[in-house]
């Protein structure tokens, strides 16, 4: 991603979803036009296709000329790359995804997630092989990795250190499901929100939304909330850090409203 000052960005997980055609959209609006307008009301968008499938270098081109020129997509990485037994020998796969083009949406392309199963367990060699295969770059544009760890293994100090050696950041995840620690690991915060609500007509609630845009404000500014689930403890005040980038993403909870929810944090920060 391109590096320019840090910022807080706030997506959602793709743009199209048929609930979002009488919520979100205008009424009537083009199917085909629908990156166009979600990327001119939100600030980023994670794209999960690319887990499912190779994308050709021209959609990513197309992308990145339909949307702002501040606007990014997060991008998950092909499955083939991480759900497999034996993550050192995932090379080919990773080099694979990352010359498949994505290298087109230039500054627009953020963050690489890469997914795990949930039945991964941590494992520090291997896991150490595979962060030793990650690209910085792709095609002369500077790449920066998420792990998204689904096991609870993964809830360790071995674990945070390894990913702090490497400069990866952990996708920390309000999830009941999945272990959720908010620990940082790189020198960006990527986060997924499951806090959007059919009932609210902003999608969540004011008090929420100035909790979330504290805790954001916070990571922006180098430090780290305190009333986070976490593996250590937080670190005491130490002075001011450089500013984070960070990447919050309303994915879980009600869809539908989603968007809603994604603009009234960012009309909140």
């Amino acid at each position: 991603m391109n590096q320019q000052r840090a910022r807080i960005r706030v997506g959602v997980g793709g743009w199209t979803f048929e609930p979002w055609r009488d919520n979100f959209y205008p009424a009537g609006w083009p199917k085909d036009r629908e990156l166009e307008y979600a990327s001119r009301k939100l600030t980023m968008i994670e794209v999960n296709g690319t887990y499912y499938a190779t994308q050709k270098p021209a959609t990513f081109a197309k992308w990145r000329d339909e949307t702002p020129d501040d606007f990014v997509f997060s991008l998950k990485a092909h499955r083939l790359a991480t759900n497999r037994r034996v993550l050192a020998e995932a090379g080919e796969s990773i080099g694979w995804f990352c010359g498949s083009g994505i290298a087109e949406l230039g500054p627009k392309l953020g963050p690489v997630v890469w997914q795990f199963a949930p039945t991964k367990k941590f494992d520090a060699a291997d896991f150490e092989a595979f962060l030793k295969l990650l690209p910085a770059a792709a095609g002369g544009v500077p790449l920066r990795h998420v792990m998204d760890v689904r096991h609870e293994s993964f809830r360790t100090g071995e674990y945070l250190a390894l990913a702090r050696r490497y400069r990866v950041a952990t996708c920390f995840t309000e999830s009941d499901e999945y272990p959720s620690f908010a620990d940082v690991t790189g020198d960006f915060v990527y986060t997924r929100v499951m806090r959007a609500a059919a009932g609210e007509g902003e999608g969540i609630a004011p008090a929420v939304a100035a909790q979330l845009a504290a805790c954001a404000r916070r990571w922006h500014e180098g430090g780290e909330p305190a009333d986070l689930p976490r593996v250590e403890p937080a670190p005491a005040p130490a002075p001011p850090a450089p500013p984070r980038d960070v990447f919050v993403l309303f994915i879980g909870g009600d869809k539908e409203k989603a968007p809603a929810a994604a603009m009234a944090l960012l009309r909140e920060l």
